[in-house]
């Protein structure tokens, strides 16, 4: 199963290269993962219908609880056949639904097989936490697909409600996930074996699901999101809206009844909202003129019908439930596809003008007439065999008294009733606007469809007839799930003919009904236009959201004043009264050792020295380097420890942040300003004082407060049996706390595009181009240059000496830097020190010859280099499962090579590789933006006023106004 995963993973990084080589025809080679995934699950029937589904497990986070546990059972094996089926149907419908100008398709193509994959996850977990990534995986997906016309503000507002409802259901349900596995287990079927007692915190668990399930499947009050996503393609309403995304809602319910029907509030949010729903979607369709808002409203109405009898809880209820599951998909995905035929071959979909299409578009109009009959309940089709269960069910409940009192289960059957009334009526009004000649409106002009893009629907329409017939069989495989629950008798099983029963006779009532309540809609126009909406949850949306902006820019006002030295202090207040006051009133201090030598004393008194004189210094560059001089002091400290990495890190970290200081500085006065007198001045220093002494207790607190034995300890041990290297340091980094690692060179990633997203407007990379090439001065005959960049310097600014040393030293560094890399697994060095002193290199090269000799050193795009670790540290991360190991394993490799000799190869060097990367690419980021984006900026300021409009003006490359103003050589770090 996890095969399958993957496979759909692969098919979604491949899909934008299959676009670009096949266009539209790549859709046929991706529908095959699916179809793949399909012939799985058809191959493993006999086991599941035996009760015996295939089962899989992968060890991930053993600490945690979190394993890769997958099971087929009989609801998972129902559901995934729909995921698989209609999702490998719909990427072939996908070949004729898009035109071949579509720019987007590579990135529809990969979002949709990732979706596919996402969803066939979420119903074969067996874990609860993975249940929830497969989850948020779909939101995600859902999100950029509603969102395929990004230029729409329609998508665009559509995508981003639906993310908005959808992320807050589900965050609702990780807490109920958390409080479930904590009390009890995170494994489903475990809980579903043996159900865990309905006591305080697991109710409120179960309640908290229930809304994570009630917002994905759009039940009241999360009705209005579906309606409004709409505004994706066909194929997107076909599979999300149909077949899959929303059905996961309705798995979570039946996914959880068996154990949980009858919890607290369970048939509150299951059957009474389910059925609300039901009759405000039917209600709300009859008035749509747009055939996909139509079916929009129905599936609302629909999904509500499926939760209320999934969440009745008693066998024949379930048997129902599946049996609805099966039909709604078929019918649902045949009418949307329907739709989109339509629209493509019309160019509207617009009931009021479509005329006397169903005998010219009969390939399309006979699987929709199927359809429709299922969706409106009528013999033989798979819906009549579902609501004719399902209401068997309620009867069967109403007469046993359980697990409904009498008076709720006649409420809950009049409700079922009464929609299927509403969707009877619907269900015509779709086949009339759809397909019928309607009086004084001409013939729609007609396009007609490939007979590949009408082979989707036909299959699917077809199915509905195919199931309702061989309801009996259909029954064998759903039982399994049906005798799960513990309340009610035996099901009959499904078929088309139980005699004349009250459930046969009330649904053909429903079905004269509905047809009459068609018959008569103008009167009913009538009506609905003189009803208020009472339930306008888009309304009630739309208030919440300008209540949070507005809540935003009112705490923002109060809050964000716009000043830093403001902000920094409120954060050092919070911290001096909360950790530092605890620190200071209820920490204990053991015994203290000043020092362990007098080098360290010595260390110690610069320390302070410096930091004392810093409060005297009154230019800017004094103050920055005496604060680095507290800096290589605590470097020194870390040496004199016997810590040589972590001295040789802090150096370097200093170096990088005096060179950030020192370059920002050139935009700012040289001398600070001096008010004596101000009493902010002696508050600062206050503070200051409270911080130093806040950060003293609290040292001294913790180191005291140890009782364990340190976990550190082993570290020695361990980093040479499992990391294969003597510096424990380097092999904690990248194998022992690797996970910490990932998460370090994140928040890197992040800061060096937040940085090259505050400073540069176009590109993160300028290289020097041919036309201010041109204008710099030529180099002299028979004489070579040190620096080209420096040409760009004027005269009086360049220094000979300096590019002699820098033209010397940056090979130099840069083989140190490498030495960093690979030495650091045994030595002190690695990854992120590498590439510091790479960075530095960089940042020699720019002081030396300006911008222009930087984009010489590093011709590439910085965000490349750093997307390029980030992957080489995700890769080298999962590479080992490809061989059997456990994610961020480390395997020692020693061979012989001719010339070199012996060899020993630890793969996290590859894991280090990718930080070492992602440190040179942020050291080029901070230094084009900080060292050239800033030399533009005073190019700029020195000539005309329109220079920047200019500069934004100008093509990626090209000298800006100000560039070609300035004398041949203007630049540089100096200016």
């Amino acid at each position: 199963m996890a095969q399958l995963l993957l496979l759909h993973l692969v098919a979604a990084v491949v899909a934008p290269l299959l676009v670009r080589l096949l266009s539209r025809k790549a859709f046929l080679v991706l529908a095959l993962v699916p179809a793949t995934a399909f012939g799985w699950l058809v191959s493993v029937s006999t086991d599941v219908r035996a009760g015996q589904g295939p089962t899989q497990h992968i060890s991930w986070v053993p600490g945690l609880g979190v394993d890769l546990d997958f099971r087929v059972t009989t609801l998972s094996w129902v559901v995934g056949l729909l995921v698989t089926g209609v999702g490998a149907l719909v990427l072939l419908y996908c070949t004729w639904y898009f035109g071949r100008d579509d720019r987007a398709l590579w990135r529809f193509s990969s979002v949709f097989i990732a979706f596919a994959g996402a969803m066939l996850g979420l119903v074969l977990t067996d874990n609860l936490l993975v249940l929830y990534v497969f989850w948020e995986l779909t939101t995600v997906f859902s999100y950029l697909l509603i969102g395929h016309n990004p230029a729409s503000s329609t998508n665009r507002r559509a995508a981003m409600q639906a993310l908005l409802v959808t992320t807050f259901g589900g965050l609702a349900m990780l807490i109920g996930i958390i409080a479930i596995g904590v009390q009890h287990t995170y494994s489903i079927s475990g809980f579903i074996e043996s159900p865990p007692p309905l006591d305080g915190v697991t109710a409120a668990a179960i309640v908290l699901l229930l809304v994570g399930a009630l917002s994905k499947s759009a039940l009241i009050p999360f009705h209005f999101w579906l309606p409004g996503a709409m505004a994706a393609p066909t194929p997107v309403s076909a599979y999300l809206h149909a077949a899959a995304m929303v059905k996961a809602g309705v798995y979570l319910v039946a996914l959880l009844a068996p154990a949980f029907a009858g919890a607290p509030a369970w048939y509150a949010l299951t059957v009474g909202l389910g059925l609300g729903t039901m009759l405000l979607g039917g209600w709300r369709a009859l008035r749509q003129h747009d055939l996909k808002l139509l079916l929009a409203y129905g599936t609302v109405s629909q999904l509500g019908f499926m939760v209320s009898i999934s969440g009745v809880g008693t066998r024949a209820a379930g048997l129902a439930a599946l049996a609805l599951i099966v039909g709604h998909a078929l019918f649902k995905s045949t009418l949307f596809l329907t739709v989109g035929i339509i629209d493509k071959s019309t160019g509207t979909r617009d009931l009021r003008r479509l005329s006397g299409l169903g005998r010219r578009l009969l390939p399309v109009s006979i699987p929709a007439t199927l359809a429709a009959l299922s969706m409106a309940g009528v013999t033989p089709l798979a819906g009549f065999v579902a609501k004719e269960s399902a209401l068997g069910a309620l009867v069967n409940g109403i007469e046993e008294a359980r697990p409904l009192p009498q008076p709720y289960g006649w409420l809950s059957l009049a409700g079922v009733v009464l929609g299927s009334v509403l969707t009877v009526a619907y269900t015509a009004r779709f086949m009339w606007g759809a397909f019928a000649s309607k009086p004084g409106v001409p013939p729609t002009r007609l396009t007609m469809p490939h007979p590949g893009f009408v082979a989707a629907p036909l299959v699917l329409g077809v199915g509905s007839l195919l199931v309702g017939l061989t309801a009996p069989i259909e029954s064998t495989f759903l039982m399994p799930y049906a005798d799960l629950f513990t309340t009610g008798d035996a099901p009959e099983p499904l078929a088309l003919w139980h005699g004349l029963t009250l459930p046969l006779v009330l649904s053909a009532v429903s079905v004269v009904a509905g047809a009459l309540l068609f018959i008569d809609r103008e009167r009913v126009a009538r009506l609905q236009a003189g009803v208020p909406d009472l339930v306008d949850g888009e309304r009630i949306f739309g208030r919440v959201l300008r209540g949070v902006d507005r809540g935003a820019v009112e705490a923002t006002a109060v809050t964000q004043r716009g000043s830093l030295p403001l902000y920094v202090m409120a954060i050092l207040v919070v911290f001096v009264a909360l950790p530092g006051g605890a620190a200071v009133l209820r920490g204990t201090i053991g015994p203290v050792r000043i020092w362990d030598s007098a080098a360290q004393a010595v260390v110690g008194a610069i320390v302070v020295a410096a930091a004392i004189l810093v409060l005297f210094s009154r230019r800017r560059v004094t103050s920055i380097m005496l604060v680095g001089v507290t800096g290589y002091g605590a470097a020194m400290t870390f040496v004199l420890a016997g810590a040589p990495d972590l001295g040789i890190t802090q150096m370097l970290v200093e170096t990088v942040a005096l060179v950030v200081f020192v370059l920002v500085l050139r935009r700012l006065p040289t001398k600070f300003t001096r008010h004596p007198q101000s009493p902010v001045r002696s508050w600062r220093l206050v503070l200051g004082l409270a911080v130093g002494l806040g950060v003293a207790a609290m040292g001294l607190v913790t180191t005291s407060a140890r009782t364990q034995v340190p976990a550190s300890e082993g570290f020695p041990v361990e980093a040479y049996a499992f990391g294969h290297g003597r510096n424990i340091v380097n092999v904690a980094l990248v194998d022992i706390r690797a996970w910490d690692t990932m998460g370090e060179v994140s928040v890197l990633v992040v800061a060096a595009t937040g940085i090259a997203s505050l400073i540069f407007v176009r590109t993160r990379n300028a290289r020097l181009s041919r036309a201010t090439a041109k204008n710099l001065p030529p180099t002299e005959p028979n004489r070579g240059t040190w620096l080209h960049g420096g040409r760009t310097l004027r005269p009086e600014r360049r220094s000979v000496i300096f590019e002699v040393v820098t033209r010397l030293v940056f090979h130099v560094m840069l083989a140190a830097s490498l030495f960093l890399l690979f030495a650091g697994h045994n030595q002190p060095g690695g990854g992120f020190a590498g590439g510091l002193v790479a960075g530095l290199a960089l940042v020699i090269r720019y002081l030396a010859g300006g911008r222009y000799e930087l984009d010489e050193a590093a011709p590439f795009d910085a965000g490349l280099l750093v997307g390029l670790g980030l992957l080489v540290v995700v890769t080298s991360a999962l590479a080992p499962l490809a061989f059997g190991g456990t994610i961020l394993q480390t395997t020692a490799l020693d061979f012989e090579l001719p010339i070199w000799g012996e060899v020993h190869l630890v793969t996290s060097l590859f894991f280090d590789a990718g930080v070492y990367l992602i440190v040179v690419g942020m050291m080029l980021d901070i230094v084009r933006s900080l060292g050239t984006g800033i030399d533009r900026h005073i190019a700029e300021a020195t000539s005309d006023p329109g220079a920047a409009a200019a500069f934004d003006a100008a093509p990626a490359g090209e000298p800006t106004a100000a560039e070609a103003a300035a004398p041949a050589g203007s630049e540089g770090p100096a200016s």
